[in-house]
C-alpha cells in the first residue's frame, strides 16, 4: 500500500488470537428455518458503506447485506488460498501466468431492488475502488486503493463475464477480493445512498438502521442461494460499554459476541457464570501496531522510530494485556492460526523481539544518540479511539515508552481511528492477510491518561451464521 506507507509508519507488536463466545447447544444439529439471531456492536458504525470503511464496526453489521466475487470457506479453520470459494462468481480462471483474471458470474441474483446483477456492476464497483480514469464515481473516502494498484483494466465483454488485467503476475489478487473489505456494489446506485442504506445481492436485507442503538437485518426470500438463509433476521444492539456487553452476553441476551475483545480470561469467566456459552478459539488475523507519522518529527528521524520499535515488550504485552491470547508476530499470523508468518524461534532473532532487557536497553541509547535526554524530552502525541480494548493497549504503550524516555506526554482518544496530527503516534489493531485496514473519519475527541486504537478483525465469524 505505498501512498499510505509514505504517511505512516506501523510498528508491529502482535497478531491476536481471538475468542468468539455463543449461546448454542452443544454437537451438530440439522438447520431449521426462522429465529432471530441476536449479536452486538461495540460502537455505532461509520456508515454503511464497507468500501470508505477501514474498521470492523463497519463490515461487521453490513457484510450479510452484500456478496463477494469470492470468499474465504467459513467452514474451514485457515484462511488461505486453498480455502477460496465462488460467491457471486460460477468459477475463474488464471490466464498468462497469473496476469488474467477471468471470472464467470452466476446468473439469476438480483439486486435487494430487484434489478439483475451483471458484470457491469463487477467491472464499476472495482474501477472505483481502485480509482481509475474512467471511473464513473469516487469513493469519499478509499482506504484500499492500492490494493487493486496492479489492476491494468477490467472488461466486462459479456452480461456474465468478467476480466481483470494485470500489470504484472499477482495471485494474491484473488484472496483480496475473497475478503469481507470487498463486496460488490450495485451500479445503479449512487454511493451516497450507500452510506445509509443498503442495496445488496446478500442474504440479508437491511430493515432499519437507528444510530447509535440498533442495526436489524431481515432475511432476503430472493437470495440467490435456493432454501437459505435458515435465519428469519439478524439484530445488532450497539452497547458501547465493555461489562455491559459482557453481562448481556452471560445472561442470554445476546447469542454471540464480536472474536475482537474476549481475552482467555474473560472467555474463562464467562464460562463459569454460564455454563451453556460455547467457547471457540480462532486466529483473529488482527495485529496491535504503533502507527507514527514519519512525516513530522520527531518520527521524521529514523533512530527514533527504531527506539520506539525497541522500547516495545511484545512478550510482556502478550501476557499482561493479552492474557496470552495472542502470539508474537510481525505482519502475518504465524502457524497454527495463519499461514505465511515467521515463527516465534525466527522473530526472537530480530530486533525489537529478542528481549526486554536488551531492547530497552538499546532503545535508550538511540533516543540518546538523537538528542533527547533529561534537557530535551521527547515529546509524543498518543491518539487512540474511546474504546476499552484500544485504551487497554494504549495503556501499555504509554508504560513502555515511560520506561525509555524523558516523560513529556500528550494523550487523547478520539470514537473512530484517524490519521495521527502531528506530532504524533497512534497505536491500532489492523488486520493482516484477510483485513488490511486504513483510517476513517475522526468524530469528537476527549482527553484521557492514555491513548491508542487497535481493532478490526474477519468478518468470518459474521458469515458463519449468515449463510
Amino acid at each position: 500500500m505505498r501512498k499510505y506507507a509514505m504517511l505512516l509508519c506501523g510498528l508491529g507488536l502482535v497478531t491476536l488470537v481471538g475468542m468468539l463466545a455463543a449461546v448454542a447447544p452443544v454437537g451438530s444439529q440439522t438447520p431449521k428455518r426462522g429465529g432471530i439471531l441476536t449479536a452486538m456492536l461495540a460502537e455505532d458504525p461509520p456508515g454503511l458503506s464497507i468500501h470508505e470503511s477501514a474498521t470492523i464496526s463497519g463490515v461487521w453489521p453490513v457484510a450479510p447485506c452484500y456478496s463477494n466475487l469470492v470468499i474465504f470457506d467459513p467452514f474451514k479453520p485457515l484462511e488461505t488460498v486453498d480455502t477460496i470459494i465462488p460467491e457471486l462468481a460460477e468459477r475463474w480462471s488464471w490466464q498468462d501466468n497469473y496476469r488474467n483474471l477471468v471470472v464467470f458470474l452466476k446468473k439469476n441474483v438480483r439486486w435487494h431492488d430487484g434489478k439483475p446483477f451483471t458484470s457491469k456492476d463487477v467491472k464499476y464497483t472495482f474501477d472505483v475502488v481502485r480509482e481509475a480514469p474512467e471511473a464513473p464515481a469516487k469513493l469519499r473516502l478509499n482506504p484500499r486503493k492500492d490494493w487493486y494498484a496492479n489492476i491494468e483494466a477490467i472488461e466486462a465483454p459479456e452480461t456474465y463475464t468478467v476480466i481483470f488485467r494485470l500489470k504484472r503476475p499477482q495471485p494474491s489478487l484473488l484472496l483480496m477480493l475473497a475478503s469481507g473489505y470487498s463486496p460488490v456494489y450495485p451500479s445503479h446506485v449512487p454511493l451516497a445512498d450507500l452510506r445509509q442504506r443498503c442495496v445488496g445481492t446478500g442474504p440479508f436485507k437491511l430493515k432499519e438502521y437507528v444510530r447509535g442503538q440498533l442495526v436489524e437485518m431481515e432475511r432476503n426470500p430472493d437470495y440467490f442461494i435456493p432454501g437459505r438463509p435458515y435465519l428469519d433476521g439478524i439484530r445488532y444492539p450497539i452497547i458501547t460499554e465493555r461489562g455491559t456487553r459482557l453481562a448481556a452476553l452471560q445472561a442470554g441476551r445476546l447469542d454471540t459476541s464480536v472474536p475482537l475483545e474476549m481475552t482467555k480470561l474473560m472467555a474463562e469467566g464467562a464460562k463459569k457464570n454460564a455454563p451453556t456459552l460455547v467457547v471457540t478459539l480462532i486466529g483473529q488475523n488482527g495485529s496491535d501496531n504503533v502507527v507514527v507519522n514519519h512525516k513530522r518529527a520527531p518520527f521524521d528521524n529514523l533512530t527514533v522510530r527504531r527506539a520506539i520499535s525497541y522500547a516495545m515488550d511484545r512478550h510482556a504485552y502478550v501476557q499482561g494485556v493479552r492474557q496470552n491470547g495472542a502470539v508474537i508476530g510481525a505482519a502475518l499470523m504465524p502457524k497454527p492460526y495463519g499461514a505465511w508468518g515467521l515463527l516465534d524461534k525466527d522473530l526472537r532473532t530480530l530486533p525489537g523481539y529478542r528481549g526486554s532487557e536488551q531492547d530497552k536497553a538499546e532503545a535508550r541509547r538511540l533516543l540518546a544518540s538523537a538528542g533527547y535526554g533529561p534537557g530535551k524530552p521527547l515529546r509524543v502525541e498518543l491518539t487512540t479511539r474511546a474504546f476499552a480494548i484500544y485504551i487497554d493497549l494504549a495503556s501499555f504503550v504509554v508504560d513502555q515508552l515511560h520506561q525509555v524516555a524523558w516523560r513529556r506526554w500528550s494523550s487523547r482518544s478520539r470514537r473512530r481511528s484517524s490519521s495521527p496530527r502531528s506530532p504524533g503516534a497512534t497505536t491500532r489493531s489492523a488486520p493482516t492477510s484477510r483485513r488490511p485496514a486504513s483510517t476513517t473519519p475522526t468524530a469528537s475527541s476527549s482527553r484521557i491518561t492514555s491513548a491508542a486504537p487497535r481493532g478490526t478483525t474477519p468478518t468470518t465469524a459474521a458469515r458463519r451464521w449468515t449463510r
